[in-house]
């Protein structure tokens, strides 16, 4: 819950070591630039200040186009304390989606790195303020980035903080932040949730605590870009929690091994694509980095295949922890790897005040083994949300007779012990002569062809069945794969009309840095100057 944010008190009751006396005290890092927690704060502080002489109000927003590092939380934090809400930015956005986002969500001031700022600049409304943050050394090599000098147009982050003293008075209220779709499959939205009351913070964080499996004062890395909701709730209510935080500016597999050892890292939480990343190293690199601080990885975000999870908890021991649930429900199911393992390939059950409803086109609820659309309930300490400008496609999730339940469009089904599984998104789905065909399951029986690195599967129009599939692939380097060869793979495992009539081999497939997939780059093509099915 992103309303959670840092306080000195915070930081004084739940911040110390504990007993890891031979630990150092708990501190934020990204690429070896690192904050204790009192220079975090008071750097949060004077922020908050700043923003306050800006004009910045309660109930209003900031706009945040920066990657990982330090400076990002405490300006997210800064902004709760005045009671504003942060809006992460996807820093690969650019022109109208940038735009979109940046006049949509009504910013009244936009931090952002010095490489971007074109970028900003060509796109922002006029009127509203630009601070620029240089981008740190560590993290401009680990992304590969050219040194980028100040422009000298903007007042530089750390020289404009030092010039206010640190907020004295934070806001009873700090609302959560404004989470943006990425845009897969349409314009992004914002999800604009109330804040909460102080009891109900408390609340989160010790379900936090609970499902990430992690003590105060533990440590844990985050290798997922900060503009996506769960990394984001992630590192608030890990600094709420007083843990020690360790930032990836980009994933890079074995950068994260390097740091799980270096850093005694205990919890982290990933995308199965990283899992994909992570097995595909070499077996000597692998073992050539000391893991066993580690006691929960945490995986949400995409459905993982069977195979890559058997592997990884073969590799890393039942330490394996799913969720599932949405920028707007937060996390709705829960399964350990003993769960798991006894129902592969559910992404656990609903948890404490939580709930999950599969539906029927007709609006009735399924029995378990039917599938349909899934519908949630959020925990009772989960923020109401509303979509920032648009509340007409707020009410469209309800489930009329479900209070409270609402729809993220994914396709599944429950088990008779509860067990939620997943067949797909609801816009992925592909209607072939009539039948219904969930893509996610024929990736996954791609991605286990040997060669193949990455596999999105779409549906793409054909005057007979009005869809077919197509799948396109990313082979590993020097793999030379054949699309019979593929079919033949497909058709092994899967029933006949689940086996695609084109097969596409890239060089790349567009992923953003967290592994999410912009299936509507590649389909669209497909589509243009007729109506898509779907």
């Amino acid at each position: 819950m992103d309303a959670v944010a840092p306080s000195a008190a915070d930081a004084a009751t739940t911040g110390g070591p504990g007993d890891r006396p031979s630990v150092a005290p708990p501190a934020i890092r990204s690429a070896g630039h690192e904050r204790g927690y009192p220079e975090f704060l008071d750097r949060a502080a004077r922020i908050a200040t700043g923003l306050r002489a800006l004009g910045v109000a309660p109930g209003d927003r900031i706009a945040l186009v920066m990657r990982n590092e330090p400076a990002y939380l405490e300006i997210t934090a800064a902004a709760a304390w005045v009671g504003a809400s942060a809006v992460p930015v996807n820093w690969h956005f650019k022109h109208d989606d940038l735009r979109h986002v940046l006049t949509d969500s009504g910013s009244r001031a936009v931090f952002v790195h010095t490489d971007l700022l074109d970028a900003v600049m060509a796109v922002l409304p006029d009127g509203v303020p630009v601070i620029e943050a240089a981008v740190p050394a560590g993290v401009a090599a680990a992304c590969g980035l050219a040194a980028a000098p100040a422009t000298g147009e903007h007042p530089l982050l750390d020289r404009w903080l030092a010039g206010h003293e640190p907020l004295a008075e934070p806001a009873a209220q700090r609302p959560p932040t404004v989470i943006y779709s990425s845009g897969t499959t349409g314009r992004p939205k914002g999800v604009l949730r109330e804040p909460v009351a102080q009891e109900r913070l408390a609340e989160a964080v010790q379900a936090f605590l609970e499902y990430f499996a992690v003590a105060p004062g533990g440590r844990t890395l985050i290798p997922a870009p900060l503009y996506h909701a769960s990394p984001s709730q992630h590192a608030v209510l890990a600094l709420a929690a007083g843990l020690d935080v360790t930032l990836m500016p980009r994933f890079d597999a074995e950068e994260f091994l390097r740091l799980i050892e270096a850093h005694r890292i205990e919890q982290v939480q990933v995308v199965p694509t990283m899992f994909v990343r992570l097995l595909r190293l070499p077996k000597e690199v692998r073992e050539r980095y000391d893991l066993s601080s580690l006691t929960s990885v945490v995986h949400a975000a995409a459905p993982c295949p069977p195979h890559v999870k058997h592997a990884m908890i073969d590799w890393l021991g039942p330490v394996l922890r799913e969720y599932y649930g949405g920028s707007e429900t937060g996390a709705v199911t829960w399964c350990d790897s003993a769960e798991w393992l006894a129902h592969p390939g559910t992404v656990g059950r609903a948890e404490g005040t939580a709930g999950v409803a599969v539906v029927g086109p007709d609006g009735q609820v399924l029995p378990a083994g039917a599938t349909g659309e899934i519908y949630l309930k959020p925990s009772d300490n989960w923020p109401e949300f509303t979509y920032l400008g648009d509340p007409d496609k707020r009410a469209a999730m309800e489930a009329p007779g479900l209070p409270g339940y609402v729809t993220i469009g994914d396709i599944g089904h429950l088990d008779a012990d509860g067990y939620l599984y997943l067949s797909d998104r609801r816009n992925d789905m592909v209607i072939s002569g009539g039948v219904n065909i969930y893509p996610a399951e024929i990736e996954g029986a791609l991605l286990s062809l040997e060669g193949v690195r990455d596999a999105a599967v779409f549906g793409i129009p054909d005057e007979e069945f009005g869809e077919v599939l197509a799948a396109h692939l990313q082979t590993e380097p020097g793999v030379v794969l054949g699309a019979e060869a593929v079919r033949a793979h497909v058709a092994e495992r899967l029933a006949g009309y689940k086996v695609p009539k084109a097969v596409v081999f890239e060089e790349l497939l567009p992923r953003d840095e967290s592994g999410k997939l912009f299936k509507r780059q590649l389909r669209d093509p497909y589509w243009a100057g007729r109506d898509s099915a779907i």
